[in-house]
């Protein structure tokens, strides 16, 4: 195939696969609450959104196997367990996202059906093409992801040109923290060690090139990926501060579909119903292909950890699809508060194990490795606990760790550590 057809299917399929989860409702209203803040608030989104997904394709570059080797310096066990919950949190979550992004988007405003039905039609089709994944990305990269890309850009493009540029104050007191957390919410980190090797295992399928080649197309794929969430990311943002207060959305803001009503009636105002019919229908479709990345995703370690079977892919991907159908009944926003405290656990560890992988060997050591992600875990546990019971004694413990009020706890640890036991690694090897 030829190399630069080759690079833009590739980078409009990670494009696709990133972006689909539903992530497109997160921004409007992260720039909508953050009014004159917004630009801050877009900054952190793009840290966790954004860069730490881009530095996770370069790992998958680099190790070019799958999500199992990202955890295997620092013991198999660990790994095995990691891959698990990865996989068990991306099927629980990210997947049954978006088909309630899909229903509260397009079908019930449109049919007005239950859940239900939205979610059991969703992960059928689903199911069909997981079950003939070979072609996903030449599909998602040639056909939908372009008409996608046009048509967000013109709604951010129009509803920009159209706005009076006037910003609400902000309802959010650190908005460069609130971005941050906020970029948890799009599972980019996780989907980028959960779909690259999707995306490996698809180049396999249509071109026998060379280690070489195969790390030049992935980080290239990755880096365009990247810019495209970056556009796209900033003008949702920008477009939900400046043209949000524009619309009376206070009695919407109170219900489950805030996100969704939000978004919709942007286009709506920018490009007419038909426009939102049409950004409706590919925003449907970009969550579709999340969902087949990520079961497909689940299906091929499984397939991989037990045999190498086509049956356990089978039954794996059905099983990931009823779970969709089950957890699918729930609303957009109840997702989102179900998966804050799991993200606060398990967002820290993945992001350290991204930066380590691309580390030079010679300083990412399995002592580092095992080191730094075992006080990573340490540090990210008061966050959970905070969360979810938060106690005064609790509090005057997190009070005594620097960054612990907004869940950053585990950062200056693992910094430490990381720089403290590489250096005494690099040390030992030259004595």
């Amino acid at each position: 195939m030829n190399s630069k057809k080759e690079l833009f299917i590739t980078s409009f399929g990670l494009f696709s696969l990133f972006f689909g989860a539903g992530n497109l409702l997160i921004p409007p209203l992260l720039g909508y609450t953050a009014g004159e803040n917004w630009f801050w608030v877009a900054i952190g989104f793009m840290i966790t959104a954004v860069v730490i997904p881009i530095i996770g394709i370069l790992a998958h570059a680099k190790l070019q196997g799958t999500l199992y080797d990202f955890g295997k310096k620092i013991s198999p066990r660990f790994s095995l367990i990691y891959c698990i919950l990865i996989y068990a949190i991306s099927i629980a979550i990210p997947s049954p996202r978006t088909a309630a992004a899909t229903h509260e988007i397009a079908i019930h405003p449109a049919f007005g059906t239950s859940p239900l039905l939205t979610s059991t039609l969703y992960f059928t089709l689903v199911l069909i093409f997981v079950l003939n994944r070979s072609k996903i990305l030449s599909f998602i990269g040639k056909f939908l992801t372009p008409l996608i890309v046009i048509i967000l850009l013109m709604v951010i493009g129009i509803g920009l040109c159209s706005s009076e540029m006037v910003t609400s104050t902000s309802q959010i007191k650190t908005p460069l923290v609130s971005g941050i957390l906020e970029g948890y919410q799009t599972f980019d980190a996780i989907g980028a060690v959960v779909v690259g090797a999707v995306i490996i295992i698809s180049i396999d399928f249509r071109n026998k090139g060379s280690f070489k080649d195969k790390k030049a197309l992935i980080a290239k794929s990755g880096w365009i990926a990247g810019l495209g969430l970056f556009i796209i990311y900033a003008g949702l943002i920008s477009v939900g501060a400046y043209y949000g207060s524009q619309i009376d959305i206070n009695s919407e803001l109170s219900s489950d579909m805030q996100r969704a009503n939000l978004l919709r009636n942007i286009s709506i105002t920018s490009l007419g119903a038909f426009g939102n019919t049409i950004l409706s229908v590919l925003i449907s479709l970009a969550c579709f292909t999340t969902a087949v990345g990520i079961i497909a995703g689940t299906a091929d370690y499984f397939k991989g950890l037990l045999g190498n079977s086509q049956r356990i892919y089978r039954i794996t991907a059905i099983i990931a699809c009823v779970l969709g159908v089950i957890v699918g009944q729930l609303d957009f926003h109840s997702i989102i508060v179900i998966a804050y405290p799991i993200l606060l656990f398990i967002y820290p560890v993945t992001i350290v194990l991204i930066i380590l992988n691309v580390l030079p060997t010679q300083f990412a050591t399995s002592l580092v490795f095992k080191t730094v992600v075992i006080v990573t875990l340490l540090f990210s546990i008061p966050d959970v606990i905070g969360f979810i019971s938060p106690s005064d004694s609790l509090k005057r413990f997190i009070s005594y760790i620097p960054f612990a009020k907004y869940s950053f706890g585990w950062v200056l640890p693992a910094l430490a550590t990381c720089l403290g036991f590489g250096i005494i690694d690099l040390k030992s090897k030259k004595a």
